[in-house]
């Protein structure tokens, strides 16, 4: 195997290539299927295969019954072809006999109704019943595969998520705040509850925030979003406490290989944050919304690689055709494949793998697209295309393993933020968080620059342009520390409804944007709240864009406009802002109002091109760069065209394609065809 530095690679697991492969689940299949899928997979140059996802009723049929023969027999066949197993614990997926067993296993939703047995991701994060059991289970796996020949890393539970409201959840619920608050007295000053006649007086009178008691028209309806958001803080934290469970029962037989569980990306439910510090290494499955530019799946790929500190992360599922869970699911075309699984690589994978690999013949997701298909064939477009990618990453070998993104721009991701903005009664209800933190990524990334996605606690003192769009909620020292970062010359950008709120959710008392007031130069006493249909004309130097949304009405306070309003009373007021600040030159931008992407993309290019930090081939949009730098100092520089169309460019530097060993000169044209991807390697 090939050994990287440690402080290249984290705890990911040690391969020599790009592992290649994907879920696996032989159980479905008679022995015979398991020969046609081997011979298969070492056809596609599949190394890798996370089985027992979905197995926990296969392996323990009853209470006190455990049957690993199946597992056995993968396992044993995986080493036998020399492929690499990523080995799931399986308690994703209740078996029948836990539910009935024991029903409080059982959900109870938002509406307060218990769930009877059914789908998966149905447990009570709080139930002893489910913990004891599930642990158990992985301790059963840990001791018996430990040190099996085929393991590769640990795969706990699957795309955690969901929230439980039952007496458990609300006893657990109480629990946590006692630990979080220690007094009733700070609880009731947290959530603010003199308000509507709330004060509590003993920890039991506290009720889980749902459609029964604190909310209307669904989650993001609440009376008092201090509850709620605290509930969004239990959750992530009690369902983070079943992985703790898993994973400390699999430490104890196993200390050394590492341990996973599959993030969603941008997903609203569970901060990641708060996960990340307990993971040996991140992964995730990317499956982009169908309209999605390249830049949305990019977002989550680098805040994927933002939870361990800039280290690698797994693509842990992507189709490699289909997917099958939305009303309509289009089909990717020729290129779109290997063109999405570059695009990770670039952005921080150090693993390409699948949903799935071979189709299931019955349920929810038979149509699911799948490397092989219900016939089993080896020449259908979709299986050629995965065997070239196969091809192509085997002879990569380990030069893109350990490499590091070396940006100079920094983004705040903070899912605080995103809860409280969006269960907040005002000013408008149609700003989504998501859409606003995409629109400034996708600028600067346009623009060619390499951008960390980093959490408000990051440190932030190697990056010349920190962006923080909507940051709702400002907490602990973030305002100081973003005022360090212009002190020194560099620049902080915010937007509109920044700085409204601390940790709990309560109105700074001062000016808008609160903490970041000095910083920005401004003050806000009014905002202007319009349907998604008005538009608001902004000029921004020869740019006349558009503004929807929210209108902020600002006050400059140092600060001097660099854009402004086209109509109402405050015609000719400032839009955007920018304010010199500290003796280095530094600068912190304000954007008052929901921009356009033309709009955004003058205001982020202005910003970059002053830290010169625009890309060399900036001009291109189509053209998709990003940067990894390997343990050895290689740099590498991915470009991938995502347009339908040929991108012609000229080289900026001498460097050899690692994909087809051709070598460019600097001032040579270079084209990259449809969907393509060229790998550069400077010499």
């Amino acid at each position: 195997m090939t050994a990287l530095p440690a402080s290249n690679r984290g705890n990911l697991p040690r391969t020599d290539t790009v592992p290649y492969g994907g879920d696996y689940n032989p159980e479905q299949w008679p022995q015979p299927v398991w020969d046609d899928d081997h011979r298969l997979f070492t056809q596609a140059r599949i190394d890798t295969l996370t089985v027992g996802v979905f197995s926990w009723s296969l392996t323990q049929p009853a209470p006190d019954t455990y049957d690993f023969t199946i597992l056995d027999r993968v396992l044993d066949r995986a080493a036998a072809e020399n492929r690499h197993v990523c080995l799931a614990t399986g308690t994703a997926a209740l078996p029948p006999w836990l539910a009935k067993r024991h029903p409080e296993v059982n959900r109870t939703d938002f509406e307060g109704r218990r769930h009877r047995y059914g789908q998966r991701h149905s447990f009570c994060p709080s139930s002893p019943a489910y913990r004891g059991h599930a642990t158990a289970m992985a301790a059963r796996l840990a001791e018996r595969y430990a040190d099996h020949p085929a393991l590769l890393a640990w795969h706990i539970n699957n795309e955690y998520g969901g929230a439980c409201y039952c007496e458990l959840c609300a006893e657990a619920f109480r629990e946590w705040l006692a630990n979080r608050y220690g007094t009733l007295d700070a609880l009731n000053d947290a959530w603010w509850a003199t308000f509507w006649s709330h004060r509590y007086t003993g920890w039991d009178q506290v009720e889980p925030p749902n459609a029964l008691t604190e909310h209307w028209r669904g989650p993001d309806h609440t009376a008092f979003q201090g509850i709620t958001l605290d509930y969004f803080r239990f959750t992530t934290d009690a369902l983070l406490g079943c992985f703790l469970a898993e994973k400390e029962v699999i430490r104890a037989q196993d200390p050394d290989t590492p341990v996973t569980t599959n993030f969603m990306g941008m997903f609203r439910p569970l901060d990641y944050h708060r996960w990340a510090p307990h993971l040996d290494f991140a992964s995730w499955d990317s499956y982009p919304p169908l309209d999605a530019p390249p830049t949305w799946p990019a977002l989550a790929h680098d805040l994927m690689r933002g939870l361990k500190d800039g280290a690698p992360f797994w693509l842990m599922e992507q189709t490699p055709s289909t997917t099958a869970c939305r009303d309509v699911n289009p089909l990717r075309r020729p290129g779109e494949l290997s063109l999405a699984t570059f695009q990770a690589i670039a952005h921080g994978a150090d693993a390409a793998l699948y949903f799935q690999m071979r189709a299931s013949r019955g349920a929810c997701e038979k149509y699911h697209g799948a490397v092989i298909g219900h016939a089993g064939r080896a020449d259908t477009r979709v299986f050629r295309e995965v065997a070239e990618l196969g091809r192509e990453l085997e002879s990569l070998g380990d030069v893109t393993l350990g490499a590091r993104t070396p940006a100079r721009t920094a983004l705040l991701f903070d899912w605080d933020s995103w809860w409280a903005l969006e269960i907040s009664d005002g000013p408008s209800r149609l700003v989504r968080y998501q859409e606003v933190v995409h629109a400034y990524y996708r600028a600067a990334r346009e623009a060619g620059a390499d951008v960390d996605v980093v959490p408000v606690t990051a440190d932030l003192t190697s990056y010349d342009v920190v962006l923080a769009p909507v940051l709702h909620m400002v907490k602990g020292d973030l305002a100081e520390r973003l005022e360090a970062v212009a002190a020194r010359g560099g620049t902080v950008l915010t937007t509109f409804l920044s700085g409204r709120v601390d940790e709990h959710d309560r109105a700074f008392l001062t000016d808008v944007p609160g903490p970041l007031a000095p910083l920005m130069g401004v003050r806000v006493d009014e905002w202007d709240s319009r349907p998604r249909d008005f538009v608001q004309p902004v000029q921004l130097g020869e740019l006349t864009c558009e503004a929807r949304l929210v209108f902020e009405i600002v006050l400059p306070r140092g600060a001097e406009p660099v854009g402004t309003y086209g109509t109402d009373f405050y015609a000719g007021t400032p839009a955007v802002t920018r304010n010199r600040f500290g003796e280095s030159g530094g600068e912190g931008w304000y954007v008052a109002t929901a921009l356009d992407q033309p709009g955004v993309d003058w205001t982020v290019r202005r910003i970059l091109g002053r830290h010169d930090l625009l890309g060399p081939y900036a001009d291109h949009p189509a053209l998709e760069t990003a940067t990894r730098v390997a343990p050895d100092g290689t740099r590498l520089l991915f470009l991938l065209n995502h347009a339908p169309e040929p991108v012609r460019l000229t080289a900026h530097t001498t460097a050899t394609d690692l994909l087809t060993g051709k070598r460019v000169e600097e001032g040579e044209p270079l084209t990259l065809d449809p969907l393509s991807t060229v790998i550069l390697r400077g010499q």
